[in-house]
């Protein structure tokens, strides 16, 4: 049986990029048919033009932050869904709320590629320990396990001894949820005396996995990889492993998927190696997504995995991208930063560093320029107060010398 889970995952990068791109015009013209909120969005856009990563750069990002808003003016979710509510198979609603929607269709969220890089095969007796009330995780992840012929005890959440005693009676082998949850559960196991060494792999997400844990648990015999996936794509991405179960650098991007790193607060790409704000393109016919920021922070890692897996690699998440502060009494946003680095070619980057006691604001914009022309930092100081309202410093600093990690604000003031 191979270790990949179709040939799409060994294609040359060009054959792959090609790929995309050729169909990227059908997708927006689709989207634009058949969903009238990418209508208006895309109105401007004709379709058969985009064909290029410089053209789809050129259409507007619509960001996650944005969808409640959307969701609220034209129900149930903002104009974007490509299929009637009656022809959707499931219907989630997330915190906020955003409604996302489920079609029909074998392994619609595209986990399975996941679970496959992880071990997962068919015949598995996998515990799904991700919510199946209101959010889409735990539907998600069976749907993929599903696919390769899994069959899936559907546990959730919670009741953490009567997951030991699940584990333990059916002889579970594979485990999906949090790490801290798989943490609590053998933790639980062995105050109990419950023998559960048949977990033999694990496939978790939606937090953290400090390297410290996945040690602990190869000390035990399982195998621990993640995956990076939201309510509204599915699967971005997963890790991936060598032959002796020892996980690659960072997570491969999934195939359905066009990846674009962008600087925080605009949609313009960042170079190879840069964090920035992850957005994506995703060539889901019931739920087309196209340039759909995130607002998570990722960076693209160079080479290709040695899992031989040929698809872009990124850090996994980064943080946060939407660093909006409040600075005496008004809000900072990093739509503002790029608006006022946007005025001025001279600056490679920026960086607006908020300090001092609360009430008592300081903040500083620092910029990368190579050779500042004069009087450079008194028009910078300007467009601050223009833009933002308030006033701020300038510093000027050497290229490459502000930290590669995606913040365009930092908030250095002491709370408490």
């Amino acid at each position: 049986m191979s270790e990949y889970f179709d040939a799409l995952e060994t294609r040359s990068p060009a054959e792959r990029e090609a790929a995309l791109f050729a169909a990227l015009p059908g997708l927006v013209a689709h989207a634009k048919a058949n969903a009238p909120g990418w209508a208006r969005i895309l109105a401007d856009v004709d379709p058969q033009a985009v064909r290029s990563r410089e053209a789809l750069a050129r259409l507007p990002v619509t960001r996650k932050s944005e969808l409640a808003e959307l969701q609220a003016r034209e129900r149930p979710f903002g104009g974007l869904v490509a299929a009637p509510l009656a022809r959707l198979a499931k219907v989630f609603a997330s915190p906020g709320p955003i409604y996302e929607p489920e079609g029909h269709g074998r392994d619609w969220w595209r986990t399975a590629r996941a679970l496959w890089a992880a071990g997962f095969r068919a015949g598995d007796l996998v515990v799904n320990t991700f919510a199946y009330h209101f959010t889409p995780a735990g539907s998600m992840v069976e749907a993929g396990a599903a696919a390769i012929g899994c069959t899936v005890v559907p546990t959730g959440v919670g009741q953490t001894e009567l997951q030991v005693s699940t584990i333990r009676d059916l002889r579970a082998n594979a485990f999906v949820g949090t790490p801290s949850f798989l943490k609590l559960i053998l933790e639980k196991a062995d105050e109990l005396g419950a023998d559960v060494s048949c977990l033999r792999k694990a496939l978790v997400g939606a937090e953290y996995l400090p390297p410290a844990l996945r040690e602990q648990m190869r000390a035990r015999g399982l195998r621990v990889q993640q995956l990076y996936a939201t309510a509204d794509l599915g699967l971005l991405a997963y890790e991936s492993a060598l032959a002796d179960g020892t996980p690659t650098e960072g997570m491969i991007l999934d195939e359905g998927l066009i990846l674009e790193i962008v600087r925080p607060g605009t949609g313009d790409p960042v170079p190879e190696g840069e964090v920035g704000e992850v957005v994506v393109t995703s060539f889901n016919r019931d739920y087309p997504l196209i340039r759909f920021a995130t607002g998570d922070l990722s960076a693209v890692l160079p080479g290709t995995s040695p899992c031989g897996r040929t698809n872009t690699r990124i850090r996994g998440w980064l943080g946060r991208a939407d660093q909006t502060t409040k600075v005496r009494g008004m809000f900072v946003t990093p739509k503002q930063v790029a608006e006022i680095v946007r005025r001025f070619p001279e600056i490679a980057r920026a960086r607006l560093v908020v300090e001092g006691d609360v009430g008592a604001d300081r903040m500083t914009l620092r910029c990368e320029v190579a050779a500042p022309p004069e009087g450079l930092v008194e028009r910078i100081v300007g467009a601050i107060r223009d833009v933002t309202k308030l006033r701020g410093e300038v510093q000027l600093v050497a290229p490459g010398s502000l930290p590669n990690d995606g913040k365009v604000i930092e908030d250095l003031r002491k709370y408490g």
